[in-house]
């Protein structure tokens, strides 16, 4: 089955071809993420509509959705322009204005001739003590009264479509849902008590009352537990092809290696000595690495990074670094340089910046295999960018880079192996979804010499006297980092205070004193005013976001933060890591205008407790959301129709497991249960896996 099952097409047609669905809708639809009845069968109701029948609207409350047999008594045709047609009916106990906005008489004299008894629902509410219903929901005959239901499913709409049209959409696709051999693992289902996918999607499409809106219902955890085997199948099958594709064994010496670790003022860590141990096998072994590097800020990613990229070279390969931003470029650059030339390696960087013959250069000395390293920023990855002979890429704070572009990296070099680092701490829940198709490592310990930073919080009222203090420190030959406020989601705003800020501090302590960078300056004024602050030329750096990610200048140990209470957990606690990177007792200062939100106080207290990324991350991810906490837009972070991968998390790594054992016993998914996975990857549109299974 490479094709498209036949018995998936009438899922895969155009939406016209459902009942009510005509051009002008389905192009609406589409604002929805709504392409094909398929999309439709994976849209559930978000809530309800109470519509079993009372005997009289006074039993309340008001406002809310009644449905109630009426008598109806008298038409009032609007009295002036403007005004509302209005039709008054009695239930068993009072009477009920009904009130129509733009109505043709004679439409609602035959909808509610006089003298008639109707079944009315929709919307009660009390005005002047009388109770109105504004356009009623529906009005039927005692003989269309079982048509109603009890209680209406509510689906999700957007302008233009309404529920009667959502609703019939829906019925019309879920008629198309052809019967399915089960894809999950039978065991499951059974300790589970799920139904099948076809009764699960029915009982999801028909709630009963509230309770069956909820994620914890059997039929909507088998249909969430479906859609994470689909995307985790997906993720096991790319893992099992890089696998099955033979590897590059770069096998070190120990030549280049040695003498950097001899050099080291310290002895690495235990989590850094077991995730260079792990990443040795992974390079000897006859398999392509695809490992993710996680560790806490200050954790020491960069020594193990440079020892993976020394056993490269000592087998005989070249390696690559990728930074997201050219000032990380750089700084890796010198971070890496004497200690590998110590070593007599050649590392060399390439970024935008590069023009010309100097470019040129670079690239004939990158040809030719006389650069051994290279670091950059995405410019390494250019078409004209050839290598000699690539053997491995490290990618650092690309939690930015979804798994496509994690497969196409390979094609820089035969069989390149690839690490990729993050210094955000991911939860587990994230770290499966995004990162399910890698080995992971984890970096837990901080290397001696790092001081604990004492986190405290402070009102922008006191900001005299915090300046006045700053001003002692500076004095005493320490150095700062102050980081002005995200304004909004304005890049011009937030420019404007901090070069705001930047002048009433330059004023304060000397035009010698006080640095400024920001993400819209000159890349080489900005290198330039990084280059002074970490030489201790100037003593105070005010900045924006940008020195977020990496930024190492351990003499510097204090760092301010403006606004604190606009940033969100990841990025506050990533600003603290720029200091306690020496051995000065160092501090950070939440800087925020009172009075607090709930949600800016829990974080703000969070981060005076711990320094724990990993706590801090799990923590954000409650309070904002996995969306928020990747970007969504870059995460290549897949858009889930019905499960929710932070909230059930556990549910994914039933999943996960599920799927890559499965594998192992079927790998080409040929056995009848291979052949339903396959028709779950088609329905949930994760049918790039299959390509893989044939591509070999």
């Amino acid at each position: 089955m490479s094709g498209r099952p036949d018995a998936l097409f009438p899922l895969f047609a155009e939406l016209e071809t459902l009942p009510g669905v005509g051009k002008k809708t389905a192009q609406t639809f589409a604002q929805m993420d709504v392409a094909r009845p398929r999309d439709l069968v994976f849209t559930l109701p978000h809530t309800g509509i109470e519509r079993r029948p009372v005997e009289t609207v006074q039993e309340g409350p008001f406002p809310s959705v009644m449905t109630v047999p009426v008598t109806v008594l008298r038409h009032l045709p609007p009295t002036g322009h403007g005004r509302p047609y209005r039709v008054e009916v009695q239930d068993t106990a009072t009477t009920i204005t009904l009130v129509y906005f733009h109505a043709r008489a004679a439409f609602l004299q035959s909808l509610l001739p006089v003298g008639e008894v109707r079944i009315i629902s929709g919307r009660v509410e009390l005005y002047d003590g009388q109770a109105q219903m504004p356009h009623p929901d529906h009005v039927l005959t005692p003989e269309e009264a079982d048509t109603l239901g009890g209680f209406e499913p509510v689906y999700p709409l957007t302008a233009g479509i309404t529920q009667k049209t959502m609703q019939k959409a829906v019925t019309g696709a879920l008629e198309r849902v052809p019967e399915v051999a089960e894809w999950a693992d039978p065991a499951l289902v059974s300790q589970e008590s799920w139904p099948s996918f076809a009764e699960a999607l029915a009982t999801a499409h028909t709630p009963q009352s509230m309770r069956d809106l909820t994620a914890e219902t059997p039929a909507r955890r088998r249909l969430a537990y479906d859609e994470l085997l689909a995307h985790q199948t997906t993720l096991a099958l790319a893992r099992a092809h890089r696998r099955r594709k033979p590897g590059r064994v770069l096998e070190g010496t120990g030549r280049r290696v040695r003498p950097v670790l001899d050099a080291l003022p310290y002895t690495p860590t235990g989590a850094q000595q077991r995730v260079i141990a792990e990443i040795t096998e992974d390079l000897a072994g006859p398999h392509r690495m695809n490992r993710l590097l996680q560790g806490d800020v200050g954790a020491g990613k960069t020594l193990v990074a440079l020892v993976a990229m020394l056993l490269a070279v000592e087998a005989g390969a070249q390696a690559v670094m990728m930074a997201p931003t050219e000032i990380l470029a750089r700084q890796h650059l010198s971070a890496l340089r004497p200690l590998a030339e110590a070593a007599g390696v050649v590392v060399d960087v390439l970024t935008g910046r590069d023009k010309g013959k100097d470019r040129a250069a670079k690239l004939a000395a990158l040809e030719a295999g006389d650069i051994h390293i290279l670091v950059g920023t995405h410019a390494v990855f250019q078409d004209d960018v050839a290598f000699h002979d690539l053997g491995l890429a490290v990618i650092d704070e690309q939690h930015r880079f979804g798994v496509r572009e994690r497969m196409r990296l390979g094609a820089k070099g035969a069989a390149v192996n690839v690490l990729v680092m993050t210094a955000t701490p991911i939860p587990r829940s994230l770290a499966l979804v995004t990162y399910g198709d890698m080995d992971v490592s984890i970096l837990d310990e901080k290397p001696p010499g790092r001081t604990p930073v004492k986190t405290a919080l402070a009102s922008a009222a006191r900001l005299d006297e915090l300046v006045d203090h700053l001003g002692r420190a500076m004095e005493d030959g320490r150095q700062a980092y102050w980081v002005c406020p995200l304004v909004e989601e304005s890049e011009t705003l937030s420019l404007t205070a901090a070069e705001e800020r930047f002048k009433r501090l330059r004023a304060r302590f000397g035009e010698e004193q006080v640095g400024l960078v920001h993400g819209q300056m000159p890349v080489a004024e900005k290198d330039a005013a990084m280059a002074r602050f970490v030489a201790g030329e100037t003593r105070l750096l005010v900045a924006t976001t940008v020195i977020e990610v990496g930024v190492d200048v351990p003499n510097a140990s204090i760092m301010v933060i403006e606004g604190a209470e606009h940033f969100g957990l990841a990025q506050l606690h990533q600003l603290r890591g720029r200091v306690g990177r020496g051995s000065a007792a160092s501090t950070c200062l939440l800087l925020y205008a009172p009075p607090l939100g709930e949600t800016a106080e829990r974080r703000l207290k969070l981060m005076r407790e711990t320094e724990d990324g990993f706590r801090i991350s799990e923590a954000d991810l409650e309070m904002r959301g996995a969306g928020d906490l990747i970007g969504t837009a870059q995460s290549g972070l897949p858009r889930f129709r019905i499960a929710d991968p932070e909230r059930q998390a556990g549910l994914m790594a039933m999943a996960q497991s599920d799927a890559r054992a499965f594998l192992v016993q079927d790998p080409k998914l040929q056995t009848p249960r291979g052949e339903a996975l396959r028709m779950l990857l088609w329905l949930t549109g994760q049918d790039e896996a299959i390509r893989l299974i044939s591509v070999g």
